[in-house]
């Protein structure tokens, strides 16, 4: 019989204290990657194991080019996590996308410097997961679904770019992003989602939309104040879509996430070695 996985959920330092959440340990978990953002909250709702990780620390101690992704998805499916809610905050890059409205993000664009820090591969094993489509569709579905019933304005669908940060967009960049196309503009998640697909974990993003970024030129230009505002009540809105939909999210990992490394390894197995085997743990269980 298949083993039941659990449900991840990396946002904000208070994500987890939602109503109906039964915490039941906290853990402080050692990766080979080093350490992640914090200690991994555990508990249960709706019947699901469920484990929130605050993504710049407890008490927004990370800038996000310092936050160890690795370390963070490692924890998680070290956990058996095998679905993955990220909540952030993101600025708006379309004039119909406002602060304080959701996008469920299916596709994103990579304006990151960190790159070789966002897989686990390296170092003897070589692999290639696809990335087409980077978002679970089956897990966006069921968000979308519970932010409806929740009465959340919501887009389904759009484009991430990330950057780097810590500061805002110049204007120029802003508009750049726009021409491009891209719909919202975030710091932290796509290291998440591509980390997530080598690890086999089913990942979707519920963005929170809490500013303009840098191009409406109407608008005051966005700052760490303006953001806090509509963030507090972003957050209380992504409560409500997440209490809403762990009871829907399947118990047995089947989805075509949970299989992304079919295919994906380039390296014979007899030429793995054996201490990167021993590192990525779980992640390469069914392959050792």
């Amino acid at each position: 019989m298949a083993e039941t996985a659990n449900i991840g959920i990396i946002g904000g330092s208070g994500l987890y204290e939602i109503d109906g959440f039964e915490k039941t340990d906290e853990r402080v978990i050692d990766t080979p990657f080093g350490s992640p953002s914090d200690a991994l909250i555990g508990g249960t709702m709706a019947g699901r194991q469920v484990w929130f990780l605050p993504r710049h620390g407890r008490g927004h101690r990370l800038l996000p080019t310092e936050i160890n992704h690795r370390a963070n998805i490692w924890a998680l499916r070290s956990l058996n996590v095998r679905w993955l809610i990220c909540v952030t905050a993101v600025g708006s890059l379309r004039e119909q996308f406002h602060p304080r409205h959701a996008v469920l993000p299916d596709q994103f664009f990579d304006r990151t410097s960190r790159r070789e820090h966002h897989t686990f591969f390296g170092q003897g094993i070589v692999g290639h997961v696809s990335f087409a489509d980077p978002v679970s569709a089956a897990l966006r579905a069921l968000l979308r679904d519970a932010a409806t019933a929740e009465n959340l304005h919501v887009h389904d669908g759009g484009t991430y770019v990330n950057m780097d940060g810590p500061a805002f967009s110049t204007r120029a960049e802003s508009e750049t992003n726009r021409k491009l196309g891209f719909d919202v503009i975030g710091m932290t998640n796509l290291p998440e989602a591509k980390l997530a697909r080598e690890a086999e974990i089913a990942l979707a993003t519920l963005a929170m939309i809490t500013d303009y970024d840098g191009w409406k030129v109407e608008e005051s230009a966005v700052t760490a104040e303006a953001v806090m505002g509509h963030l507090h009540a972003n957050v209380t809105a992504a409560k409500a879509v997440i209490r809403r939909v762990l009871p829907r999210i399947p118990e047995i990992p089947d989805w075509p996430e949970h299989r992304s490394l079919d295919g994906a390894i380039m390296t014979p197995r007899e030429l793995w070695p054996q201490q990167r085997v021993a590192m990525l743990g779980k992640i390469l269980q069914r392959f050792a």
